[in-house]
């Protein structure tokens, strides 16, 4: 199980540095951690993304499944902020607000951006707490 002292770690390609730096920071406003001239380490929200430089890896024509990662929030004020951000910043959605699983008791709200390497990025909240695991 998880302590509150734990991140979870995830690494992604991507096919340029700067532009990786500038999304996930200024438009995203994640903290860069530590730079290099192969890759990026951003505090994504509270867990540590690495963005490794590797065109070869980027996909030229993403999928929303299986391939994407994210964050699952909480409350509903959290997702709605960062919602609302995206779309105050001019954030390319990949897929807009959808309603997955409508009826069901793991009924949740979604969407999705896309950076610039074309890693997909899905945020989450679930009516029902019970179902965010």
């Amino acid at each position: 199980m998880r302590d509150a002292n734990n991140v979870c770690h995830i690494a992604i390609p991507c096919k340029d540095i700067e532009e990786t730096k500038h999304f996930y920071n200024k438009l995203l406003a994640c903290k860069i951690c530590r730079e290099y001239d192969d890759r990026v380490t951003i505090d994504f929200f509270g867990d540590q993304l690495v963005c490794h430089l590797d065109p070869t890896k980027v996909l030229t024509a993403p999928e929303m499944y299986p391939r994407h990662f994210g964050i699952t929030f909480k409350d509903r004020k959290s997702f709605d902020d960062v919602r609302n951000m995206a779309i105050q910043r001019e954030i390319a959605f990949f897929k807009k607000e959808f309603v997955r699983f409508k009826g069901a008791a793991e009924e949740h709200l979604t969407f999705f951006l896309m950076d610039p390497s074309n890693n997909l990025i899905e945020f989450k909240y679930y009516y029902d707490p019970r179902f965010m695991y």
